[in-house]
C-alpha cells in the first residue's frame, strides 16, 4: 500500500510506464500460437484492440498491412533474443494516436442543422411528402452518420 501512494503523488516514471505497458503487450503477443503472416497479423490486430478498448476516449490508429508484413520478415528472420526488440521497436515507431482532422470536424458540426433545413424543406415538396413520417430523432443523426462515413472513406480513397 506505501509504494503505491508514494506513486499516487508522482506517478512511475515515463521509462518504466512505457517498459511496464510493452512488456504486457509482449507477453500477450508472444501467447499466440505465430507460424504465419496472418497469425502474426492478428496477433498485431488484437493488441490493438484490446489497447483501443481499455483507453476510453483515446484510440489508436492500426498499422497499414504492408507495414506489418515488413515487421513480420524482420521478426521472422530474427534471432529468438532479438524478437522482442523487433515487435518493441515496431510498436514505438507504428502506434499513432487518432487524430481527427478539419474536415471531419466541420462535418460534423456543420450537417446537424443542414439535415434539419433539408427535412424541413423536404416536407413542403409534394413528392417528398413522407420525409414527415420520420421522427427528427433519427433522420438528423442518420444524416450525420452518413456524412461522416462518406467523408473519412473519401478521405482513405484520396490519401491512400
Amino acid at each position: 500500500m506505501g509504494m503505491f501512494m508514494s506513486f499516487m503523488g508522482k506517478g512511475l516514471p515515463t521509462t518504466q510506464l512505457l517498459s511496464l505497458v510493452m512488456g504486457t503487450l509482449h507477453g500477450k503477443f508472444i501467447d499466440k500460437d505465430i507460424k504465419n503472416f496472418d497469425d502474426f497479423h492478428s496477433a498485431i490486430l488484437d493488441i490493438f484492440n484490446t489497447v483501443n478498448a481499455a483507453l476510453p476516449g483515446k484510440h489508436y490508429d492500426v498499422p497499414l498491412p504492408t507495414e506489418v508484413k515488413v515487421c513480420f520478415e524482420e521478426w521472422q528472420t530474427a534471432e529468438e533474443s532479438e524478437k522482442k526488440k523487433v515487435f518493441i521497436d515496431f510498436m514505438r515507431k507504428k502506434v499513432n494516436l487518432s487524430q481527427l482532422d478539419d474536415s471531419t470536424l466541420i462535418t460534423g458540426l456543420v450537417t446537424p442543422p443542414a439535415a434539419m433545413a433539408a427535412k424541413r424543406a423536404g416536407e413542403s415538396v409534394p413528392q417528398l411528402k413522407l420525409i414527415k413520417t420520420i421522427p427528427d430523432v433519427i433522420f438528423v443523426p442518420s444524416a450525420t452518420m452518413l456524412a461522416l462515413i462518406t467523408v473519412k472513406l473519401s478521405r482513405k480513397m484520396v490519401l491512400g
